[in-house]
Formats: structure tokens, sequence, C-alpha cells
């Protein structure tokens, strides 16, 4: 009866403070999970016990249906943003450190919160023109834009797969994440490729990842977070590169098809050496 009370005097006194603050609660029930999760540390592993391990580079392209949830809203809502508007806002706090692509994927070069803005965004020059219409010499406005989530077209992973011997499990582990996004010709209005825009250190991107919802297409009550979808691997994703002696992805030596195959071989190889850390 007491634990009834406290409850219902804790929703009377959150509902009040609400509008006193000439806020509106836009559900019947106040938001408490997501907010206040923890991250589930990863389990120890031991390098003694690593008996085999690889590394690989994935490519999420959220043109894929199953990929939206990382994709949408475009623009944020009140209880929910897209992947890159969660790592726009972490970076620009401070939560949330970026590094430079320049460098590779080694982390090796932090990005300021001023370079890392800088990154997420383009100055775009607007001409001045005269009461008759020439144009002003050397008198155009620079102004910055931000990208936007409408802009990215990719994420790339880096990962590392290996059997952890104490378990008998294979594991992964992601190292890093990188949004894409495509760059266009101003005059052709063509594609020039995919750039990236930074690197972030995905353990450290857990704990923001953690208390952001994703939409859940079967049931809206039962929420997923960022850190859900890439801890329970729901997103769709095709292989690019494994660790190699000339440290080459696959597109540097196969195209078309060749490199769609090329990424299921590389599966096959992982699902057999799984297969075959067992002996039945």
């Amino acid at each position: 009866m007491l634990r009834k009370l406290i409850i219902v005097f804790f929703v009377i006194l959150s509902s009040s403070s609400l509008f006193a603050q000439n806020k509106v609660l836009d559900k019947p029930w106040i938001k408490e999970n997501t907010p206040t999760r923890r991250v589930v540390p990863y389990t120890h592993v031991r390098e003694a016990d690593v008996m085999w391990h690889r590394r690989i580079w994935r490519t999420i392209d959220m043109r894929e249906k199953i990929n939206h949830p990382l994709y949408y809203p475009i623009t944020p809502i009140q209880d929910r943003k897209s992947l890159f508007d969660v790592l726009k806002e972490g970076i620009l706090e401070g939560t949330i450190t970026a590094y430079s692509d320049d460098a590779g994927d080694e982390f090796t070069v932090q990005l300021t919160k001023a370079e890392a803005k800088n990154k997420m965004g383009f100055w775009k020059e607007t001409k001045q023109y005269d009461d008759f219409g020439e144009e002003i010499l050397g008198a155009a406005d620079s102004t910055y834009e931000e990208y936007g989530s409408i802009d990215i077209v990719e994420y790339r992973l880096k990962e590392d797969w290996f059997f952890d011997r104490e378990r008998s499990i294979m594991d992964v582990r992601i190292i890093g994440l990188a949004p894409a996004l495509n760059i266009v010709d101003p005059n052709t209005g063509e594609s020039k490729g995919k750039a990236l825009l930074f690197w972030v250190y995905f353990p450290e991107a857990r704990y923001v990842f953690a208390n952001y919802d994703v939409f859940n297409r079967q049931n809206e009550a039962e929420k997923r977070t960022y850190e859900d979808i890439f801890w329970k691997r729901m997103f769709n994703s095709y292989i690019t590169k494994r660790s190699n002696v000339y440290d080459r992805s696959n597109k540097d030596y196969l195209k078309g098809l060749d490199l769609i195959l090329e990424s299921d071989n590389i599966k096959e190889d992982m699902f057999n050496m799984e297969h075959d850390m067992w002996h039945f």
C-alpha cells in the first residue's frame, strides 16, 4: 500500500512539475527506462583464450529497409533521433570523441569540437549582385550549412571476430563506427563517391547509444536503443575488407558482382572456422 502511494505521489509531482514548466506529457506514462539505462559490460577476454581472430570491415547501407531505424527520423522528434543526430549531439557535448579519418581508422588523431563541427558541415558561397544584375567580384557571402541525417548514406564498421575457448563461443566486438555521405558534383549532379566524416570509438559511444530509443515496428512498448541494435546485430551489412598481408580492401582488386561474392566467401569462411572449432 505504501509503495502504491509513493508511486502515485511521484506521478503527481512529476506531472505538476511538467505543467509548471509549460510542458505537456506526450504519453500516458513518464518515460523512465531508457534515459536511465546502463551499458551491459563486455565479458573479459584473456589473450591466451583467443584461439582464432580476424578483423573485419563492414558497410551498412541506409537504403536497406532493415537499416531504416538507424536512418530515421530525418528531423529529430521528441522521443527519437537518428543515429547521426545522436553522434553529432554527443560529439558537440563532449560525451563522444571524434577521430580524424585522415589518419585512417586507427584512432590516433583526435578532433576538437570545432574541427569535428567543420567536418559535419560545409561552407556555401552565395554570389552577390548589384542593382544592374552584375556579379560583384569578391563580394560572395559564405554561410555554414550542417549535414543532416538525410545526407548520410552509409555507416562503416570496424570489428573484431574471435573464438573464445574459455566460453566456447565465436564472439564479436565493434571497435569503430564512421558515417559516410555521398559526394555529388554541383555542376553535373553525378555522384563522385562516398566520403567518411570521422571515426568514433564504439566502446565509448555505447554509453550514449544506450539512452536513445529506436523505433520498433512490432511493438512500440518494447523499446530498443541503438546499443541494442548493435549488440543484437539487428542490421544488415556487407563485408568490404578483412585483415590481410597487403592491407587492401576488396574493391582494390575486385569489381562488380565479384565484390558481393567475395563478401559472401568471407562470411562462409568465418562460419566454417567456427564450425571446425567443435569436435563431434
